[in-house]
């Protein structure tokens, strides 16, 4: 199962195009969006797929962006999420609370933690728990997405 992972689009349409293009190509069956989604506008670009969200910290819409993510078939998970997927624990959370994200990656719990908010991509090991940081798609040195096939746990970060 491949999986798409995105953060910090923080409303930016033409950016996330792009993201939406590569992830579209490399044929992903569902995507994590970290947090920082922006607007309702981005939501509606995962439209393809199952999409799982998390709130970060410059989402104060979030009353239009549940109702968004309630119209097409996304799941938001407020401000941490988490998701078994091929015998994987998954979980995620935007980054900007470091003690809770301290916290998941610290408690041996989760095969993998994704998180954004630093809108630099990174992948390092803590233990045996993978941890990723997909990048960003806005503000960052270069835009980039993760892609994480599963059950492996293969990661790769894409440069967009």
């Amino acid at each position: 199962m491949r999986i798409g992972v995105v953060s910090d689009t923080h409303g930016q349409v033409a950016f996330t195009r792009q993201a939406i293009g590569m992830l579209e190509s490399c044929e992903v069956e569902q995507v994590i969006h970290c947090g920082d989604i922006g607007s309702v506008e981005i939501v509606k670009q995962f439209a393809p797929w199952p999409t799982h969200f998390v709130f970060g910290n410059v989402d104060d819409n979030r009353e239009e962006l549940r109702q968004a993510m309630a119209d097409g078939r996304h799941v938001c998970h407020e401000r941490r999420g988490e998701l078994e997927l091929e015998g994987r624990r998954i979980a995620f959370l935007h980054g900007d609370d470091t003690r809770l994200l301290g916290d998941l990656v610290t408690s041996g719990l989760y095969d993998l933690v994704c998180h954004g908010h630093t809108h630099v991509a990174q992948h390092v090991m803590y233990g045996s728990t993978h941890v990723l940081n997909p990048g960003a798609l806005y503000r960052a040195a270069f835009h980039s997405l993760a892609l994480l096939e599963l059950p492996e746990l293969e990661v790769t970060l894409v440069k967009l």
